[in-house]
């Protein structure tokens, strides 16, 4: 219904003084990409600001205040003002403080130059504001709920994780990739080793597919029982997936970047593997 109601009041546009507007404090997402923000500008002053900005009508304790507190639009506001303008066209809706973030949410929720971090936060909020199922949030959007669950997904990466993420450029599925280990300290070192050898998405994901495998490997053998004869069984049973297992695991080293050679020869005990890794990575 809210919504139906926002369409209506699109029908109504007037010129208002931006002076007269006053913007939150608590933002959604804060306007920092000043390039882009010029290129708006450019825009702006050239053909002028197609779709108005969103207002809504707030009373306030401080007679000094606008009491028109802006609800979307605060990058045309800030490249109108760059190119000199004093009016935007804006139109004024009923709406609670809820609703007013909620549509502002939604808005930039749409925009392009969203981070996958600012995105999921905005997910995020959209449903803690709006009351929403994943399912309805996802309906929202027009996007599939496994969608919303992948983005919420990205919200478990600690700060530090996020921020190494966007400086060094990984995508999100380096950063889905990583969420397949629960312990943060892990992931830093793997987030690292993403970085330093400058993986793309595929070795990436099988550099984290071959360390789940040793993991699950090593697990399994020290939950068997220590008895001699069973072991032997064993070993003779799963020696081709070791061997297996170690030319997978030397492979993506190399891939990676790293130097490494193995060799493999008979012994009369047994096959001796060796595996040279260079002292220096480079």
């Amino acid at each position: 219904m809210f919504f139906k109601k926002v369409e209506e009041f699109k029908k109504v546009v007037r010129e208002m003084q931006i002076d007269d507007i006053r913007i939150p404090d608590e933002r959604v997402r804060r306007i920092a990409h000043d390039e882009n923000l010029a290129s708006l500008a450019d825009s702006i002053a050239r053909h002028g600001i197609i779709e108005p900005v969103l207002v809504r009508e707030a009373p306030s304790h401080d007679s000094s205040l606008p009491t028109r507190i802006l609800v979307a639009g605060e990058r045309r506001i800030r490249a109108a003002r760059a190119c000199g303008m004093t009016t935007v066209p804006a139109i004024v809706i009923a709406a609670t403080q809820t609703e007013a973030a909620v549509l502002a949410i939604i808005e930039n929720l749409h925009r392009e130059d969203l981070n996958i971090f600012e995105e999921a936060f905005a997910i995020r909020s959209l449903i803690e504001l709006g009351g929403m199922t994943q399912e309805a949030c996802a309906a929202r959007l027009s996007v599939s709920q496994s969608y919303v669950a992948n983005k919420l997904r990205l919200l478990r990466l600690t700060p530090t994780e996020q921020e190494l993420i966007l400086q060094n450029g990984l995508s999100e599925r380096h950063a889905r990739a990583l969420l397949r280990f629960p312990d943060a300290e892990m992931r830093t070192e793997i987030l690292r080793v993403f970085i330093e050898r400058q993986l793309n998405v595929a070795a990436a994901e099988e550099y984290v597919e071959a360390l789940l495998c040793a993991d699950a490997r090593a697990a399994e053998m020290e939950s068997r029982p220590e008895k001699s004869e069973g072991r032997r069984r064993l070993i003779i049973k799963d020696i081709r997936l070791f061997y297996n297992s170690i030319d997978h695991a030397v492979d993506v080293i190399k891939r990676s970047g790293i130097a490494v050679s193995s060799t493999r020869r008979e012994t009369d005990d047994g096959v001796l593997i060796e595996i040279l890794l260079p002292k220096h990575a480079g």
